[in-house]
C-alpha cells in the first residue's frame, strides 16, 4: 500500500496509471467524487464495465465477485463504493480480504467519508497490497483553499479582485460544492465581457443582490473599525427590516475576528503568520498588516461579553430597544 497526497494522485491520472484499487478518506466528499469522474475519464468504461454502490446497501459478495471478473470487451473494470464508513464487521471483512490481493483488471474505488471513524476502521487500509493507494482528503483550509479557489477561476478564464474573493468566500465559506457553483454562475454572468476580472459587484449581483443590498457592508465597516459607518449602517440594516439577531451575528463574527489577529500580533506574529494562525484567508492578509490600529484587547474582550447580554436578550422576552442594543455592542467594540 502507498500513501499519496492529491497532486501524485492527479498526477498518475493524468499519465494513465490507475491502480488497482483507491482508498480515499477525510471528510472532503466533493473532491472525492471529482476524482472519481477524472478516473472514470480515464479509464472511460462502458455501462457493462462501471458499476457505483452505496456501502450501506450493497451486496458486498455480488460485489466483489464483480470486482473479480474481467471486464466485458474492455481493459479495465471501474467499481466505486461510497461510505465504506458504514460498512459492517462482515461485508468490512470481506472487502479487507479482497483488497489484500486485488485484481488488477478492476478498479475499485473506496470512499470512507468518516476521518473520526477512520482512525478506528483500519481493516481495510492495514490490508491494501502493495499496489494499492491511499489518500487522504481532509477539508481545505486557508492556503490550499485559496488555491483551489484560484485553480477554478483558471479554469473557466477568470480573474478576480480582492473585495471580489473576500465576498465569494463569506456567502458559500469553505463549501467547494457551494464555490463550484457560483464561480460556474460568475462564467456565465461575464461571459460576454471582454475583462474576465471579476469584481465585489459582480459577485453580488450574480448572486441576486442589488448595489443597495451589500450584504457585507458591515463587515466590512466593522473590520476597518470605522465606527461611524458601523452605527448609520446598524440603523440602515433595522430599517430594511433585517432581524436584529443576524445583525449582531455579523458584528460577532467580525469581533472575534479581530480578537484574534490583535493577540496573535501581540505575541509578536506577523502578517504572513498571522494570516495563516488566525484561519484568514490570504487575500485577508491586509488585516493582519492593520493589527496597531485596532481597537485594544480589552475592548474587543468587552464587546464579546456585550454581545453575549445582547444575544441573550434578543432571545428572551426582556429584550430593549434592538437599535440602542446593537449601537451599545459597536460603542463598546471601538471604546477606549
Amino acid at each position: 500500500m502507498t500513501k499519496q497526497t492529491f497532486a501524485q494522485l492527479s498526477s498518475d491520472i493524468k499519465a494513465g496509471r490507475i491502480a488497482p484499487v483507491y482508498y480515499f478518506t477525510g471528510d472532503d466528499v466533493y473532491r472525492k467524487l471529482e476524482t472519481v469522474k477524472k478516473i472514470k475519464q480515464a479509464l472511460s468504461p462502458d455501462e457493462f464495465n462501471y458499476v457505483k454502490e452505496d456501502a450501506s446497501s450493497c451486496d458486498m459478495g455480488g460485489l466483489l465477485s464483480l470486482a473479480n471478473t474481467a471486464p466485458v470487451f474492455s481493459s479495465r473494470r471501474m467499481i466505486v463504493l461510497n461510505n465504506a464508513d458504514k460498512l459492517k464487521k462482515n461485508p468490512m471483512e470481506a472487502l479487507a480480504g479482497y483488497v489484500s490481493s486485488p485484481m488488477e483488471s478492476t478498479c475499485f474505488v473506496i470512499l470512507h467519508n468518516d476521518s473520526k471513524k477512520a482512525k478506528k476502521d483500519k481493516a481495510i487500509e492495514n490490508s491494501l497490497a502493495e499496489t494499492c493507494r491511499i489518500v487522504g482528503f481532509d477539508d481545505l483550509k486557508g492556503p490550499s483553499l485559496s488555491a483551489w479557489v484560484e485553480d477554478k477561476f483558471k479554469e473557466h478564464g477568470l480573474k478576480a479582485e480582492q473585495d471580489a474573493l473576500i465576498a465569494l468566500e463569506d456567502i458559500t465559506g469553505a463549501d467547494l460544492c457551494a464555490l463550484d457553483s457560483e464561480i460556474e454562475k460568475l462564467s456565465l454572468y461575464v461571459q460576454d465581457r471582454a475583462d474576465k476580472t471579476l469584481t465585489q459587484q459582480d459577485v453580488l449581483a450574480s448572486i441576486g443582490f442589488n448595489k443597495e443590498e451589500n450584504p457585507f457592508a458591515l463587515s466590512n465597516a466593522v473590520l476597518d473599525c470605522n465606527r461611524n459607518l458601523s452605527l448609520k449602517l446598524v440603523d440602515n440594516m433595522l430599517a430594511a427590516g433585517e432581524e436584529p439577531i443576524s445583525i449582531l451575528n455579523k458584528i460577532s463574527s467580525c469581533a472575534v475576528k479581530l480578537l484574534r489577529i490583535k493577540r496573535l500580533s501581540a505575541a509578536g506574529l506577523d502578517s504572513y503568520r498571522i494570516t495563516s494562525a488566525a484561519g484568514l484567508m490570504p487575500w485577508e492578509g491586509r488585516l493582519a498588516a492593520r493589527a496597531p490600529q485596532m481597537p485594544p484587547v480589552n475592548s474587543l474582550v468587552r464587546a464579546l461579553d456585550k454581545i453575549i447580554e445582547t444575544d441573550m436578550a434578543f432571545k428572551s422576552s426582556a429584550g430593549g430597544d434592538a437599535g440602542i442594543m446593537l449601537k451599545g455592542v459597536i460603542l463598546t467594540l471601538f471604546g477606549k
